[in-house]
């Protein structure tokens, strides 16, 4: 499958002369124009899904316009790493990322399908959510219930190592839930016990996405504030090959992620 190169270089910064949309002005800077050109993305590219038509380059592609849709309302990325996942295209990896937001989702197939086939460990709700489930669905995820560690865990050994073996990156977000904070306690081992059983190597990924903020309500939690004074973060680490019982690179990833975040919210990049 030929694949557009979204990111020929190493790091990619936000350019300084995007324009910001009528729309968005008309409606005050609100949240309001993001989240509905996000929901009308997701609404032309449902019905492909729907006929079993979506392939890899289709989600890449509409996740391409989430990305530049982001940047055009104030979103600044700040990228650094991508030749890790290009060098590394060939083999099957097991993607570990701290989970913040829902902007990761949503712009991940951009960064990583665009170089490799993937899919994503999501909870049962990604599912059943009316705006996400068409597509989600037709990318084939391991879909986990969140409510037992160990039957969770089993399914995922199961489903993951399959889609490993056909070449398919797997994504996993250890964390419970998305959260503005990183507490390595509440980041699980689940995706280097994976590429350990597996037999695939592991990368790591940090990254800060507070831009798009959680709603305190439940059912609407993906529509929270924008924070366009945020810059998002996102660093993807040299894949790691997992030896012993893991438990050395479970401490580098959760290292790896612990001081980036550190570092950015300190200001640097």
């Amino acid at each position: 499958m030929e694949m557009p190169v979204y990111f020929p270089d190493d790091s990619y910064e936000t350019p300084d002369n995007i324009g910001r949309p009528l729309a968005d002005k008309l409606l005050f800077g609100s949240r309001w124009y993001f989240y509905l050109s996000m929901i009308g993305i997701q609404r032309r590219h449902a019905p492909i899904a729907r006929a079993g038509n979506y392939n890899r380059a289709l989600w890449a592609a509409g996740s391409m316009e989430a990305f530049h849709c982001a940047e055009s309302v104030g979103c600044r990325f700040h990228m650094s790493g991508i030749d890790n996942i290009r060098q590394h295209s060939e083999e099957p990896l097991v993607i570990v990322s701290n989970h913040m937001s829902t902007l990761e989702t949503i712009v991940f197939p951009g960064i990583f399908a665009a170089f490799r086939p993937i899919t994503f460990v999501i909870k049962e709700s990604i599912v059943r959510n009316p705006l996400f489930r068409d597509i989600m669905k037709a990318t084939d995820p391991i879909v986990v219930s969140r409510k037992n560690p160990r039957d969770d865990l089993k399914k995922v050994m199961t489903e993951g190592g399959e889609h490993l073996k056909k070449g398919t990156s797997v994504i996993v977000f250890p964390q419970s839930t998305r959260t503005d904070g990183f507490d390595p306690a509440q980041f699980n081992s689940m995706g280097v016990k994976l590429a350990k059983t597996a037999g695939v190597r592991l990368m790591p990924v940090a990254i800060k996405t507070d831009f798009w903020g959680n709603s305190s309500i439940k059912m609407f939690k993906e529509f929270g504030p924008l924070h366009r004074d945020r810059i998002v973060h996102m660093e993807f680490g040299a894949p790691l090959a997992v030896t012993g019982n893991g438990t050395e690179e479970h401490h580098a990833t959760v290292e790896f992620i612990r001081s980036r975040l550190d570092r950015w919210q300190k200001g640097e990049k």
